[in-house]
């Protein structure tokens, strides 16, 4: 047989036809893999194909030829990642509050990439476009790698904040005045990416929500901060949290019915002390941002959790309480006001 122009390329078109046309139930007679090679401009012969799947197992391509009637098939059997490790990346990816719609599309179309044309349309029946508010800020995905890239460098970022507003416009935070903040972690919490640095200006670690950043630059300038980072509990921190609105934090005690122990355990982990109060409650005590959040978070448990101290906190309790009631032209009572 006359050799072809793309001899060259055979092994790579081969290793490529077993890649994208085949899995442990979907394999290749040899017919059909000179038919394939055919398709691409290369003719071959059964002997030097069966020298070349030789090369591929040699190479480390776990080539398996099984009886299937009267021929024999073959096919590409471990890949670097299975099909049900790939179907949760893609989950993974398509559930991502930050990832906007298309990069979220553009990322699975990668993965799928990575297993049998037949195994990828498994992984395309699992994407569920939900209608879940997915990320408008394209460049979040930018601003991430931007970010890793300060850390590594020891250098500074400078960016702009923003929010929205009523016009569903974008307004500049600090009336458009530039960020500077020294990147220490990237924390992934409440769906979205979040950013913990330490701000010079409050002299404080803080955190800001990624997808919020805009026009951010790497500074030639040295992080500050260190010391403030080292004695801030990144974990604790966001276990603190509620809904990543910020507030002080504080140990509070919480007294809890029996029933809840495992709301408080997902929230706060297996860690917690729980000490027995009677045969229906127990207390804990945990460190907590204290903000509107958190005791939006208590109301919403109704009667199986009462904050116990502070004194200050159990104060912002009843006000934001009364505050709710008379939002409502209730009072505190949960009586209607007189008119």
């Amino acid at each position: 047989m006359a050799k072809s122009s793309n001899q060259k390329l055979k092994l790579l078109y081969l290793a490529k036809i077993f890649a994208e046309e085949t899995d442990d139930e979907h394999g290749l007679t040899m017919a059909q893999i000179i038919s394939a090679l055919e398709e691409r401009g290369i003719r071959a012969d059964r002997k030097t194909i069966y020298t070349d799947i030789e090369e591929l197992r040699a190479f480390g391509m776990e080539i398996i030829d099984e009886p299937a009637g009267k021929s024999w098939h073959y096919y590409l059997g471990a890949r670097e990642f299975e099909l049900p490790e790939l179907k949760l990346l893609v989950d993974s990816v398509q559930s991502a509050r930050f990832i906007t719609d298309r990069k979220s599309k553009d990322l699975i179309g990668k993965l799928e990439s990575l297993v049998s044309r037949h195994q990828a349309k498994q992984l395309h029946r699992q994407v569920v476009f939900s209608g879940r508010v997915k990320a408008m800020n394209e460049s979040i995905y930018y601003s991430i790698d931007m970010l890793h890239e300060a850390i590594s460098r020891n250098c500074r970022v400078r960016f702009h904040y923003f929010q929205w507003n009523i016009k569903k416009e974008t307004e500049l935070r600090r009336g458009g005045d530039w960020y500077e903040v020294s990147p220490w972690a990237l924390l992934w919490d409440d769906d979205n990416y979040y950013l913990v640095g330490y701000d010079a200006a409050y002299q404080q670690i803080r955190h800001y929500r990624v997808d919020k950043i805009l026009h951010m630059s790497i500074l030639d300038v040295s992080r500050d901060g260190l010391q403030a980072f080292r004695e801030f509990n990144l974990p604790r921190y966001s276990n603190s949290l509620f809904g990543m609105f910020g507030g002080k934090e504080t140990k509070v005690s919480l007294e809890v019915d029996n029933s809840l122990a495992g709301v408080m355990i997902d929230r706060f982990g297996k860690e917690i002390m729980m000490i027995p109060e009677d045969g229906d409650h127990f207390r804990i005590h945990v460190q907590v941002t204290v903000s509107r959040q958190f005791f939006g978070w208590v109301m919403a448990l109704g009667e199986g959790v009462r904050i116990l101290d502070p004194p200050e906190v159990v104060d912002q309790m009843q006000e934001e309480i009364r505050r709710l009631a008379s939002r409502y032209g209730m009072n505190a009572a949960g009586e209607e006001k007189a008119e």
